[in-house]
């Protein structure tokens, strides 16, 4: 995994780390794999019964790093499809992963990283954490994104989340059932070990996976189908000339005006 993430365990929790500090754990093709095989290893290890997620350096994920939205402007449709398909693998891990999966969200979820946080059965978050989906402001659509967004939030949240593109504090992600807790940086990495404990020592392994399993069971047909027409419409907004007005202007740190 080349170090981009990190993989240990401890007690039978597995702690998954993104290890992009100088990038601001901004995803890539090449993290987005990392952590697919890394969730995966994790669902192999017999040693391993809670995952938590988190991340270096005080943010947990920008979202697509520059040199990776530079690559999408120049990628033609399938080639889009077949990097939407990369992220869509990643989530649909995560999501249908057998075992529990903790987010430890400190600092930033942006974008793709706010829908990395947003998949993971239990999320916990600092009062400095922020969350949001600001593609519309970039001309670009959070497709893939928003398929797991509803799974979390009503639909009238939804769209003021998506359709706005603000950014917004833990508190506010609090209140739109978004996350599960808020609590101090000096106290989450206790807080999260704790809670994970929690679930190693006093419950079943199997009636957890069968309790998650029963609850994505439940939209997994319309999700699924949801996934496969929001893979083509990534690919086909890339190709419209708003992404690329848009991305340029963000590369570029101009202001565009709409």
């Amino acid at each position: 995994m080349e170090n981009l993430v990190l993989y240990s365990v401890n007690e039978r929790i597995a702690t998954i780390t993104i290890n992009r500090p100088e990038k601001r754990n901004a995803l890539n093709p090449a993290l987005i794999g990392a952590l697919t095989e890394a969730f995966l290893q994790a669902e192999e290890d017999e040693l391993v019964k809670v995952i938590v997620l988190n991340a270096n350096s005080g943010t947990f994920s920008a979202g697509a790093d520059l040199e990776y939205l530079q690559q999408l402007q120049k990628n033609n449709f399938e080639e889009n499809v077949a990097d939407s398909n990369r992220l869509k693998k990643l989530f649909t891990t995560i999501y249908y992963l057998p075992k529990i999966v903790i987010a430890q969200v400190e600092g930033h979820a942006i974008a793709g990283g706010c829908g990395l946080a947003t998949i993971c059965d239990i999320i916990f978050a600092t009062p400095e954490s922020s969350f949001g989906y600001p593609e519309v402001k970039i001309g670009f659509v959070p497709a893939i994104v928003s398929c797991f967004l509803m799974q979390k939030v009503n639909e009238t949240i939804a769209r003021e989340i998506l359709l706005t593109g603000k950014i917004f504090p833990a508190e506010q992600a609090l209140k739109y059932n978004l996350i599960n807790f808020v609590t101090n940086s000096s106290e989450i990495n206790q807080k999260v070990k704790e809670f994970a404990l929690s679930l190693c020592k006093e419950s079943s392994g199997n009636s957890l996976m069968i309790t998650k399993q029963l609850i994505s069971q439940t939209t997994k047909p319309l999700l699924e189908k949801t996934l496969e027409t929001a893979v083509q419409i990534n690919a086909r907004v890339r190709e419209s000339d708003d992404f690329k007005r848009g991305i340029s202007a963000f590369l570029n740190k101009e202001k565009i005006n709409w």
